[in-house]
């Protein structure tokens, strides 16, 4: 069982207002009553579980499905095993179904664990939950219902918006601001120092990085990222971004609103984002760039000049979508095309030979 929950069929379709389409074999009454206790994908499920068809690629799936339940965007032919439940968008209709009949996250309780230690002038709100060994510097502030985990470390100066959550491990510098509702993974560094220095005779002298790091309302980090502090002025993620693990962002730079980090992205200093922005896996951008609003650069890509809005882009350098992939599938005959060239050579060779 890859998730565990528990409601019937009916009790879904009932919170999303979706249609059943019975399985073969039951009536919509039966179908209903069907009791649903896990979540999985359409290939691992079994009769009590719930999964779902997002991605037309596995529709080849649905026939042989073991699933109690399929969340599915448009109806299908009744199923030999699964009820269909129709709704408009199966991903985001998922989530809001083990949200609210899954398994609840595990915090601390409400309330300080003995073994927390405060500095001077600490400010806490209502309900807040501190767990075992958090350390929190003089003069922090947490909102109401903010949630640390164990081992999770402020620095001196430190704002924690409401209903934020950190989990274990989390460091967060001094002088850096959370908003309310962010969500921080284990391992993240926040406002560690940016990567800064200044070479005099062969010798690296360091730069102070004295700026902070600015994390808006709604943002979630994955784990092990590290956002580095600016070295004057902010570092700031913009309302509504999510970040992936391992992604690194450097001093200065802004990511505005509701864009999407995946993994292993790494962003130079004072780097410029707009809003709805996307980057792949394993995506790089150069410093002192301005990324328009809705680019989308595409994994593996590194990008070192500015991106208009609505640019998509893909390769290394980075360049327009389609052309890049024109190019690809260039290079992928050329070894044919070497061959042929060969062949032609050798072949006037011959020709020239002759009287």
């Amino acid at each position: 069982m890859a998730g565990a929950m528990s409601a019937t069929v009916g009790q879904l379709a009932g919170a999303t207002g979706g249609r059943i389409v019975p399985a073969q074999g039951l009536d919509e009454a039966a179908s209903a009553a069907r009791l649903l206790t896990g979540v999985a994908g359409l290939g691992d499920a079994q009769v009590s579980d719930l999964s779902f068809l997002a991605n037309p690629k596995y529709m080849g799936l649905l026939p042989t499905t073991r699933a109690g339940c399929v969340l599915i965007g448009a109806a299908q032919a009744p199923l030999p095993h699964a009820v269909q439940v129709v709704v408009a968008n199966p991903d985001h209709t998922l989530a809001q179904l083990v949200e609210a009949f899954g398994p609840k996250p595990v915090h601390p309780e409400v309330g300080i664990h003995p073994t927390a230690v405060f500095g001077a002038r600490v400010t806490i709100g209502a309900r807040c939950r501190i767990g075992a060994y958090v350390v929190i510097g003089d003069d922090c502030r947490l909102g109401d219902d903010v949630v640390l985990h164990p081992h999770v470390v402020l620095g001196a100066e430190v704002a924690v918006g409401d209903a934020s959550v950190l989990y274990p491990h989390v460091s967060v510098r001094e002088r850096c601001t959370l908003g309310a509702r962010v969500v921080i993974h284990n391992g993240t560094v926040i406002g560690s120092d940016g990567f800064g220095y200044a070479t005099v005779d062969g010798v690296h002298r360091k730069i102070p990085q004295i700026g902070t790091v600015v994390i808006e309302d709604d943002v979630e980090i994955g784990a092990n990222t590290a956002i580095d502090r600016a070295r004057f002025g902010r570092t700031r993620i913009g309302a509504g971004t999510k970040l992936d693990n391992l992604v690194q962002i450097a001093h200065n730079v802004e990511v505005g609103p509701h864009g999407i980090i995946v993994a292993q992205a790494g962003i130079a200093g004072s780097t410029r984002i707009g809003h709805h922005v996307i980057m792949g896996g394993q995506t790089g951008l150069a410093g002192h760039l301005n990324m328009g609003n809705h680019v989308t650069i595409t994994a593996q890509s590194g990008v070192g000049k500015n991106l208009s809005d609505g640019a998509v882009v893909r390769g290394s350098p980075a360049q327009e979508f389609k052309t890049e992939m024109a190019q690809e599938v260039a290079r992928r005959k050329l070894p044919e095309a070497l061959e042929r060239l060969r062949k032609l050579e050798a072949r006037i060779a011959e020709l020239e030979k002759k009287p």
